[in-house]
């Protein structure tokens, strides 16, 4: 695998994450997938049903983001691999999310995240999005 081409799809992956963290819908647009690959753009969200075509997965970041106050990922076990046009990034998001009603609330979770990525016009578009929360493993009664 061609280190450039990994560097690559992880700065497309990080264009993701920039419009995510900062509700820019223009630039998360750009990140999606499009002409003939528009039909096909799927997009499971942490607890969601799948979501198919550009159209209906655009309309849940729109929701999404107009709903987000505050939402920061701390990326960890980013792993990447590109054969030929298509690319799959693995990772873990490390999520901090504020409520603008509950002043100074912070919660945290982590998701697990996959991503396939294709080679559109030169440039590397996100096709694929599936997320999974990762559950908290403890215990309460303190047994395993």
């Amino acid at each position: 695998m061609c280190v450039d081409e990994a560097a690559a799809v992880e700065a497309a992956n990080a264009n993701f994450y920039t419009a995510f963290e900062n509700g820019d819908l223009d630039l998360m647009h750009e990140v999606w997938a499009d002409g003939d690959w528009a039909d096909t753009v799927t997009c499971v969200h942490p607890g969601w049903t799948m979501l198919r075509g550009r159209d209906e997965v655009m309309r849940s970041w729109a929701l999404i983001m107009a709903n987000t106050a505050y939402i920061q990922f701390v990326l960890t076990d980013v792993r990447t691999e590109v054969r030929g046009d298509q690319a799959v990034l693995t990772c873990e998001e490390n999520i901090l999310t504020a409520d603008e009603d509950d002043e100074g609330f912070i919660a945290g979770g982590s998701v697990v995240s996959t991503k396939v990525f294709v080679r559109e016009e030169g440039r590397w578009r996100l096709w694929v999005n599936h997320g999974s929360p990762v559950l908290d493993g403890t215990d309460d009664d303190g047994s395993d």
